[in-house]
């Protein structure tokens, strides 16, 4: 097992509920996370390493230049062997960033996107080095990713 941490990367909610149902993945592994701090992240976090991101990240570039800061400063603080998200805006930052450095980044596509790819997926795929769907329908906009099944 690495001594270097997973860095789990999400909106709260939805996005933030399927980080947690990797739980049997991520349980015995040294991790961080980054989210939201609202109540419901809060709750789901209690006693994680938890780096609480800025929001709004839809349509506000002064956050998006809060989490690009965050991101530096955790990247660097934490050192992670891989980064980890389902999305949504607060990605990707931390996939930019942590490209830069030589992280492997690992997108997982939401399982409610069976179409088309959501816009975090696509701004995110110029920085992702594994692409994970959970859908087989979704590697028509994904033909590279990985099928994992859902998980939820």
């Amino acid at each position: 097992m690495s001594s270097r941490p997973v860095l789990l990367v999400a909106s709260n909610g939805g996005h933030l509920t399927q980080l947690c149902a990797l739980r049997p993945w991520w349980e015995r592994r040294e991790r961080v996370w980054v989210t939201f701090r609202t109540p419901d992240a809060e709750s789901a976090l209690a006693g994680e390493r938890v780096h609480w991101a800025y929001h709004p990240t839809t349509r506000n570039v002064g956050n998006l230049l809060r989490n690009t800061g965050l991101a530096s400063r955790v990247l660097h603080a934490e050192r992670p062997g891989v980064v980890v998200s389902t999305g949504a805006g607060v990605a990707l930052p931390f996939f930019a960033l942590g490209r830069l450095r030589r992280v492997p980044t690992v997108y997982i596509e939401v399982y409610d996107r069976i179409d088309t790819p959501t816009l975090t997926a696509r701004l995110c795929r110029p920085f992702t080095r594994l692409s994970l769907a959970q859908w087989e329908e979704q590697r028509a906009f994904m033909p590279t990713a990985i099928t994992v099944g859902p998980l939820l």
